[in-house]
């Protein structure tokens, strides 16, 4: 196996990319802002650019994201942001080899699709691995071992459930929960509760510095919006209180899944679980209270990953370094 150079994650709210020798390269939104013309939508923003103009363009721009779920939904705009993410970097056309981190439940014809637009993108080589492994591998655990992992990697569009041994996933999920539709929540709930219409910027920036799963939790923010009724912005102070009934929901549906997976387990890899425990990683894995919450609502031992949003991209690091580890893994996916 050659090596490779570059490890990319696609997430749902942030594109991530390392570079062998490098390190970590470049963390930028997984966004695409464009507008019509004549001829067609005109792409007018990527990346960062594009999330500076989120609520802050006439209605005719768009500010989206063209991966949802962890699949292309928009071949030609995935294409133009990769492209302009990799622009930043010393790619070079037809001689780099690129690892790419997928869902552990996408299809092999959204796995194809991933395949078609990296090798037309200028790649020589490509590999698509799944996000989990990688997570668990740089969560600094041994999935070569027979002991078997659990992992629950809680990202931007998704959440993957995934029990690994022996380097292979032998037993996987996939919800359609992640920041991303935390914001939505978050957003409707306000417009519902306080009658006050909110841009996702201003949503997920309430979830990142307000959000919390302590019941008595005191922080609070100022938002500005437009009243549903008057058309007239005005201000109110959202608590984390007022987030609680969102953020609940969301892990009470991802620790129901759990649950289900592990006592489906036989006897022996049960076990296993029990004795490891269950790391949770991903962006939303480091929300405030999350300890506390686990430890009155899920049954088992678990590890709650330092740096939990980036230790997948860490993981696929190790593995640009490590070749001999990379073939055993690809060769059992």
């Amino acid at each position: 196996m050659n090596k490779y150079k570059y490890a990319i994650e696609i997430g749902g709210s942030y594109t991530k990319i390392y570079v062998k020798d490098n390190g970590f390269a470049l963390c930028e939104p997984t966004l695409v802002s464009a507008q019509p013309t004549p001829q067609g939508y005109q792409i007018i923003g990527l990346g960062q650019e594009a999330k500076k103009m989120m609520g802050k363009t006439n209605d005719s721009v768009e500010v989206f994201s063209p991966i949802s779920n962890g699949q292309i939904k928009n071949y030609e705009y995935t294409k133009a942001l990769l492209e302009y993410f990799f622009s930043k970097l010393e790619f070079k056309k037809k001689r780099d080899s690129v690892i790419v981190l997928i869902n552990c439940g996408l299809s092999e014809k959204d796995k194809d699709t991933f395949l078609s637009l990296f090798y037309e993108i200028g790649f020589k080589e490509v590999i698509l691995l799944p996000t989990v492994i990688c997570s668990c591998i740089g969560a600094g655990k041994n999935i070569s071992s027979t002991k078997t992992n659990m992992i629950v990697n809680i990202g931007g569009a998704n959440t993957d459930i995934a029990v690994i041994n022996m380097n292979s996933i032998i037993k996987g999920a996939t919800l359609g929960l992640g920041g991303r539709a935390i914001d939505v929540a978050i957003a409707n709930t306000i417009a519902y509760n306080q009658g006050l219409v909110i841009g996702l910027g201003t949503s997920e920036k309430l979830k990142i510095e307000v959000g919390s799963l302590y019941p008595n939790d005191t922080l609070n923010m100022e938002v500005t919006g437009v009243d549903i009724e008057s058309k007239i912005p005005r201000s109110y102070i959202i608590s984390s209180s007022d987030l609680l009934v969102v953020l609940e929901p969301f892990f009470d549906e991802i620790i129901r899944t759990l649950d289900v997976t592990i006592t489906s387990l036989p006897p022996e890899i049960a076990t296993d679980i029990i004795n490891n425990g269950v790391l949770f990683v991903g962006g939303m894995s480091q929300i405030a209270g999350l300890e506390k919450y686990l430890r009155k609502n899920f049954r088992y031992p678990f590890k709650i990953v330092e740096d939990g949003e980036n230790v997948s991209i860490l993981g696929a690091g190790k593995l640009l370094e490590d070749t001999e580890l990379l073939k055993k893994i690809y060769e059992n996916t």
